[in-house]
């Protein structure tokens, strides 16, 4: 599977949505529609934005009843959607369920990745709100080993744990990992962030990357700048 730069479309209307892929006439690139966009603009919205041409990872991390996620998963890939995640937290069978949902009568699907733990969280927080007694990196590694055990895909994780992800899973098993920064560049309210090289280096297969592209003073460059560092073999 090739490597991929997503741009995390983190907007709240279909007009800055439009505006800003608009800035790109020569690239169509893999966009990442989250909870904001989707419930401010609705189904409508990726439909428009696959009709130009972009994959689309759909961002909504859905997470309840197996019977529940399956029926959603059923609507969402009507969306022809090229990816879509839940939390892993939901369990074993609601993963399970959630791929039967997703796969069409053709046997196609999107691809489908679990949030292992958001990158916000931090151990220390993990241990003492969730009341997760085990090590973050120890809680991540089984949660995609229970993704794999369900027939998923990959998982979303930190671009820090995609390697151990690999190592125990498989070096197969996808790894999208949003907290990636440009080594000059704002961290924000993430807590487990590294560089595109760097998240290269540690084996992520796709980096999701939001204000450093959308929030830049000139974002194709900034688009650019994150897949030469990813993508390219970085030789001068």
């Amino acid at each position: 599977m090739g490597k991929d730069v997503i741009i995390a479309c983190d907007f709240d209307s279909a007009e800055k949505t439009f505006n800003f892929l608009d800035k790109f006439s020569e690239e169509k690139p893999f966009v990442k529609i989250g909870m904001e966009l989707f419930y401010a603009e609705g189904p409508s919205i990726v439909k428009e934005i696959k009709k130009r041409g972009h994959k689309i990872f759909l961002d909504l991390k859905l997470h309840d009843i197996p019977n529940t996620v399956k029926k959603s998963m059923s609507v969402l890939s009507a969306l022809d959607v090229d990816m879509t995640n839940l939390h892993a937290a939901g369990t074993i069978d609601m993963m399970k369920a959630a791929l039967e949902g997703l796969t069409r009568e053709d046997g196609t699907r999107p691809i489908l990745i679990a949030v292992t733990q958001l990158t916000s969280t931090s151990e220390e927080r993990m241990q003492n709100e969730l009341l997760i007694g085990a090590s973050i990196e120890d809680t991540i590694v089984k949660y995609a080993q229970n993704a794999k055990t369900a027939g998923l895909d990959g998982v979303v994780c930190s671009p820090l744990e995609a390697g151990m992800v690999k190592n125990a899973c498989s070096k197969e098993f996808v790894t999208v990992t949003p907290g990636v920064r440009f080594a000059d560049g704002e961290v924000g309210d993430q807590v487990r962030v590294t560089t595109p090289e760097k998240a290269k280096e540690i084996g992520s297969d796709y980096i999701v990357v939001g204000r450093p592209i959308t929030q830049a003073s000139d974002p194709v460059e900034a688009y650019r700048r994150c897949v030469k560092e990813f993508i390219s073999n970085n030789e001068e």
